[in-house]
């Protein structure tokens, strides 16, 4: 499979569950997030049912991409660094923002944890926690764009020369 990245081919093997726990369960808790993001937003009910569905996606959320990032991490980004398994520029841009996405979705789970932005008003941490979810869905959006592309577009070997030209 060397002519996809592999962000695509991870989510291509083992069907169906690398397609499920490696984007879907990420994916459904992004949109969940953000669908309750927008009905407290609207509502500023902070208190309701969108809230405790939102807190506790948002703890999820953090907790099982963390767990996604160490798994990954360890079983393929060091290995395939360690090989010199990368197939280009955009397969290292798929992988790296796909994993970057722990960052924005473990702030998540420390604001919901109270670890993180104590003292702040009600809308404060909303405005946070609207912060940390546009932030991942970029990144994550991101890594599909550039996961999709074929790795060795961004290839140029330099041996071969432009056609027409003499090396």
């Amino acid at each position: 499979m060397g002519s996809m990245t592999h962000y695509m081919e991870l989510l291509a093997s083992n069907q169906p569950w690398n397609l499920l726990i490696f984007m879907a369960v990420p994916v459904i808790c992004a949109e969940t997030l953000a669908i309750t993001e927008l009905i407290i937003l609207f509502t500023r009910n902070f208190k309701g049912t969108a809230r405790k569905i939102n807190k506790g996606t948002g703890i999820f959320a953090g907790i099982y991409f963390l767990g996604i990032f160490l798994y990954l991490f360890t079983t393929a980004v060091i290995p395939i660094t360690t090989g010199g398994e990368w197939r280009g520029f955009a397969d290292v841009v798929a992988v790296g923002f796909y994993l970057l996405g722990v960052v924005p979705l473990g702030g998540l789970a420390l604001l919901e944890l109270g670890l993180l932005g104590k003292n702040r008003t009600p809308e404060q941490e909303l405005a946070l926690h609207a912060t940390f979810v546009g932030i991942f869905l970029v990144i994550a959006h991101v890594a599909m764009i550039f996961g999709m592309l074929d790795p060795h577009l961004f290839i140029t070997d330099l041996t071969q020369g432009m056609p027409g030209m003499k090396m």
